[in-house]
């Protein structure tokens, strides 16, 4: 299938597939599969199963398959790439059983590095940064300490809004995908940003 397909751009395989050619739903699904782990793989810190994850990725991407509109949107990259985020941020946000699972193995609360954003700025992360790390007992008292005053200000300073923009962010997405996936303009989404960092280093301060 690869070398009856691979030399087509994914825009004229779906033409093809509009036609009524039916494998090339397999071979794009197939093709895009790898992108789905790997969304899974930044989704789960938000305390989602990661196989659950994979099987909404590949429904999000089945999805993007089926609407996908050459003459109203982006490259077909771009469409799957926002279909497959919404489609797993929707189900982490139907599933979660606990209100702020992500924050239980998050470790440095304030660190300089590079934001991720579209500008490319440096910026000081009030987002707490999951990863391990080796903690004294003494350490691992004073993160718990932390942890629990970012869940207390996020739980009581942040809006919906500026909650779901949070979840994202700590994903590894900027401003302007957490847009595209919150169907939101990405002037609020940055702003958002910009209100959650100001209100979580007041209230942790």
């Amino acid at each position: 299938m690869q070398g009856l397909y691979g030399q087509c751009t994914d825009e004229e395989l779906i033409l093809r597939l509009r036609d009524g050619e039916e494998n090339i739903t397999d071979y794009i699904m197939d093709k895009y599969k790898n992108l789905v782990k790997n969304k899974a793989k930044s989704m789960y810190i938000l305390g989602a199963d990661s196989d659950d994850l994979i099987q909404e990725g590949m429904i999000g991407l089945f999805k993007a398959i089926r609407d996908y509109d050459s003459g109203r949107d982006a490259s077909f990259f771009t469409f799957a790439d926002l279909c497959i985020s919404r489609q797993m941020y929707t189900a982490v946000q139907a599933s979660r059983r606990q209100k702020h699972a992500p924050l239980n193995s998050y470790i440095s609360l304030y660190s300089h590095v590079a934001s991720g954003n579209e500008q490319g700025e440096e910026a000081e992360l009030v987002s707490i940064l999951a990863a391990e790390a080796e903690l004294s007992p003494e350490e691992m008292v004073i993160d718990r300490e932390n942890v629990e005053n970012v869940e207390r200000a996020i739980e009581r300073e942040l809006s919906t809004f500026e909650k779901q923009v949070l979840d994202l962010h700590l994903t590894g997405m900027g401003y302007i995908q957490i847009a595209k996936v919150l169907g939101k303009d990405e002037k609020s989404a940055d702003n958002a940003l910009q209100r959650i960092k100001g209100k979580l280093r007041k209230a942790i301060g």
